[in-house]
């Protein structure tokens, strides 16, 4: 069955004047996996990456609008009765009057706060559960307080509230709930704005980029970070480390984007703009939510060995992450990084390790970010992506480790 990527990759293809044998060589995949998209298949968007690389086009001109696969199992089931309390709170039902919902007590500002930075600490400590039953009560009481408080009181409600916003957003976008992490950052850049609070509102916009990158929207996350990094460009003798972290995350979005979507001049020149932010801090800060997560040197350092990966260089990647700020000397002098970022970054390095054959190391480093994240790793398609490869080219028997990860992945083997 031929679907709209079987027949943009066929076009580009024969627009190009090549074969299918030519075009695997150039994008340096098997001959199968271009056959098998021409037929129909998926692919994953690395694949489609490397293909359009050789094509000398965007990624994205590859995608195509179709009706989407069925879901097989029971996991969206399950995830909407798991988050029903939080959906219920963020996006209650609209209807001709007003929603007619129980009475809830309006929050003390200071309090709003304070126990968002109790749900940042929890999320970054892989407590998950913990941080969707905090969310809730947070979103029903600082609405409250929007609704019932006036003049300044109201103001700083309204702050408070978009700091609730900002804290689900992340969390939902980090366990793939899109809809509802599009609707509470929206929301809170629309507050943010409202109340002249313009490097919260860009933090806003640094998390719909990352939102945007994981729904492959490359050319609008590159275009909306573009344009926010002009608005808010600092002044660098005068820029607090806050202004200097948002713009240089701005600028990472940029890159991320661009790269994705082969565009390696742009992503050159975003990745030079984020490394001159992350030079004038100094250090790495981590300062949520005053900016989105962590950012400094070493940050951007990480983000930039991603780049080798999609290039295949695997062995720059194993070098680069062993050496300079990325070292483990490196890192303590720089303060260290956020968690999720160190997490993301690891899985480079395991998917280098991969790509060179090297199964065991390639656990060691599953295990490390496992042992540090039970549950961040469950929401990466990247790690599965990792195992499934190590089993499809592993010759000999599988490890218990192996076994143990697969199954924690959710991987058949």
């Amino acid at each position: 069955m031929t679907t709209g990527l079987a027949d943009n990759v066929r076009k580009f293809r024969r627009t190009a004047g090549m074969n299918q044998e030519q075009l695997a060589e150039a994008a340096d995949v098997s001959l199968s996996t271009v056959r098998n998209i021409e037929q129909g298949s998926d692919a994953r968007v690395e694949t489609l990456h490397a293909i359009a690389r050789a094509l000398g086009i965007p990624t994205s001109a590859l995608f195509a609008t179709e009706a989407p696969r069925s879901v097989v199992g029971h996991a969206d089931d399950m995830n909407r009765q798991y988050l029903v309390e939080l959906r219920r709170a963020l996006m209650p039902p609209v209807g001709l009057s007003p929603h007619v919902v129980e009475p809830v007590a309006a929050s003390e500002v200071n309090d709003t706060k304070r126990q968002v930075r109790d749900a940042r600490a929890l999320y970054d400590h892989d407590r998950y559960s913990s941080v969707a039953r905090m969310l809730p009560p947070l979103l029903r009481s600082s609405e409250a307080a929007v609704a019932t408080l006036e003049g300044e009181e109201q103001q700083h409600a309204m702050i408070a509230r978009t700091q609730v916003l900002l804290m689900t957003g992340q969390f939902l976008t980090q366990v793939r709930q899109y809809d509802m992490a599009y609707y509470a950052l929206a929301e809170a850049i629309r507050l943010a704005k409202e109340t002249g609070q313009t490097l919260t509102a860009a933090t806003g916009v640094v998390g719909m980029g990352w939102l945007l990158l994981r729904q492959d929207r490359f050319d609008e996350c590159e275009a909306l970070a573009a344009h926010a990094a002009a608005e808010i460009e600092p002044r660098m003798s005068q820029a607090t480390t806050q202004h200097l972290a948002v713009w240089g995350e701005l600028w990472l979005r940029v890159a991320a984007s661009a790269r994705r979507n082969n565009r390696p001049d742009v992503a050159e020149e975003a990745r030079r703009m984020a490394f001159t932010a992350a030079s004038a801090m100094g250090r790495e800060d981590m300062d949520f939510p005053n900016h989105w997560s962590g950012f400094g040197p070493a940050t951007t350092e990480m983000k930039a060995v991603e780049d080798l990966l999609l290039d295949g260089d695997a062995r720059s990647v194993l070098r680069k992450a062993s050496e300079g700020p990325l070292s483990a000397k490196g890192l303590r002098a720089l303060g260290g990084v956020a968690p999720s970022n160190y997490h993301r970054h690891r899985l480079d390095v395991a998917r280098a390790h991969v790509l060179l054959g090297s199964h065991n190391d390639a656990m060691g480093e599953l295990k490390k970010i496992r042992a540090r994240g039970d549950k961040w790793i469950t929401h990466q398609p990247m790690a599965r992506h990792i195992m499934s490869d190590l089993l499809a080219t592993r010759k000999r028997t599988l490890t218990k480790d192996m076994r143990d990860m697969a199954a924690h992945l959710g991987v058949n083997r």
